[in-house]
């Protein structure tokens, strides 16, 4: 029987061998996994009212799983939340996987948000792997202000007054 060594070089030797033989179809089909490049993950934006003094707002859930929250940076630019951070592989030595569907690497997130928020009171709590971000709406002010009608004075008018 070969050592174990040699047996788990056969199970490298014939995922490269599909790689090369599937790969290329997997890649114009869409199919292919997106190990290179990181990985962007899913998110759901809501917007609530909770009511009594706490103002709408909207709320980002990102699903996180298995990335430190110290690896996750949050930047609010105008109407638009940008979540980036790492998730890092998982300790392989001395694993040889079957299958690998947890993407890792670096990633970064852009949401769009549909309304203006107030970023200096933006909130951000982690649990269970999900990242929650609660975004104040900004409230319109009403700003309702009278406005005077200047009527400029006629040169009839003056004659009336001083010509007499």
């Amino acid at each position: 029987m070969p050592p174990e060594r040699d047996l788990f070089a056969n199970f490298e030797r014939m995922r490269r061998e599909m790689d090369e033989l599937f790969g290329d179809v997997f890649q114009r089909t869409g199919l292919a996994p997106r190990r290179k490049g990181g990985f962007s993950p899913a998110v759901d934006v809501f917007y609530e009212h909770p009511g009594g003094d706490h103002p709408p707002r909207a709320v980002v859930h990102a699903e996180l799983a298995g990335i430190d929250p110290a690896e996750i940076g949050l930047e609010i630019q105008g109407r638009e939340l940008i979540i980036a951070g790492h998730r890092r592989p998982a300790e392989s030595e001395g694993r040889v996987y079957q299958q690998l569907e947890i993407d890792f690497g670096p990633f970064r997130r852009s949401i769009p948000l549909g309304a203006d928020v107030v970023s200096d009171a933006a909130r951000a709590t982690y649990r269970d792997g999900i990242l929650r971000v609660e975004l104040p709406l900004v409230h319109p002010e009403e700003r309702r202000r009278s406005v005077p009608i200047d009527v400029p004075a006629r040169a009839a008018d003056h004659d009336e007054d001083g010509g007499s």
